[in-house]
């Protein structure tokens, strides 16, 4: 145990000796019109994630915006960051995250006695989209917020969470520097999976974190599991999460809700194809496989009698 700290501690330093000889390469943006600041990719061109980490006790970075998907983490101690979104300084507590959409603006500040350390993961745009939309995006206001950098590139969306001093989120962080630090053939295919692993547990704190502090409903529960899985519910395995025959289910909801389960999870499902549609290259192929198609036709068909046209008739 020792020993595994003893390691982490070493790749944490490595980290921070390395950080100020990162590639802080801060250009305007002249296709934009605007003054600011554009970070470009920190490390090897050829890396598709990558690893940093501040050790100091004095930061303040100049206001800047980065060409990458970001999430960094108040490892120890307490920093701020100045948002674009916010106009002001967000006070981040240890255990804090901080994930950031391509293009928003933010600057690290620190100053006292205080050694913090903020560990960052750095994903070019095409890696995160590729390799974690998926599960991320379960979500339609997650999905949303990661795609709405390709509609609004200025879009300075940050999602800010805490996971438990328990959460797994903080075991594969640490793995992650130890893998980054020690640099193999096989590092980047390492990271990129347990990104994967982190990110659905991401996705979990955050979801957890936007619950309502009221006690949610039955219906409420029902919806939000049929919003988290429309890929793969039905009206038998939704009823069956919840120990009910899926007639009981389908009048609870008609009820309820006003709507049939079919109309309901076709909804969901056509609010997160227009979503990408809208915002992704994806081909239709790949968005209905994502959205829970076994085949383009079923796809096409539920498209068509939801929005009246075809799914390149409405958005390519």
């Amino acid at each position: 145990m020792n020993d595994r700290k003893e390691q982490l501690e070493q790749a944490l330093t490595v980290l921070g000796r390395e950080f100020p000889l990162l590639n802080w390469d801060f250009r305007p943006d002249p296709s934009s019109g605007r003054t600011e600041l554009i970070s470009q990719w920190l490390g090897d061109p050829a890396d598709e994630i990558m690893l940093c980490a501040f050790t100091g006790s004095h930061i303040d970075e100049r206001f800047h915006r980065q060409d990458f998907f970001f999430v960094n983490f108040a490892y120890q101690g307490n920093y701020e960051a100045l948002s674009a979104s916010s106009q002001n300084r967000i006070s981040m507590k240890e255990g804090d995250g901080y994930l950031g959409q391509p293009y928003s603006g933010y600057a690290l500040k620190k100053d006292g006695d205080e050694t913090i350390i903020i560990v960052g993961i750095l994903i070019k745009k095409e890696t995160f989209l590729r390799e974690y939309l998926s599960v991320l995006g379960a979500d339609t206001d997650l999905l949303h917020f990661f795609l709405e950098p390709a509609v609004n590139r200025y879009a300075d969306g940050i999602i800010r969470f805490t996971p438990g001093a328990d959460s797994p989120i903080w075991s594969i962080l640490d793995l992650m520097v130890l893998e980054y630090v020690r640099r193999t053939d096989q590092s980047q295919s390492i990271l990129k999976a347990l990104f994967l692993s982190m990110a659905m547990y991401m996705s979990e704190a955050v979801r957890a974190q936007n619950q309502p502090a009221r006690k949610a409903s039955v219906t409420e529960e029902i919806m939000a599991y049929i919003e988290y899985h429309s890929d793969t519910a039905t009206l038998k395995s939704t009823a069956a999460r919840f120990g009910y025959h899926p007639v009981y289910l389908s009048r609870l909801l008609s009820e309820k809700e006003g709507r049939t389960f079919s109309e309901i999870l076709l909804s969901i499902r056509m609010k997160k194809a227009a979503i990408l549609l809208k915002s992704t290259d994806l081909s239709i192929e790949k968005i209905a496989a994502m959205l829970g198609y076994s085949n383009n036709s079923n796809f096409y068909k539920a498209f068509r009698e939801y929005y009246g046209t075809s799914p390149k008739a409405r958005f390519r």
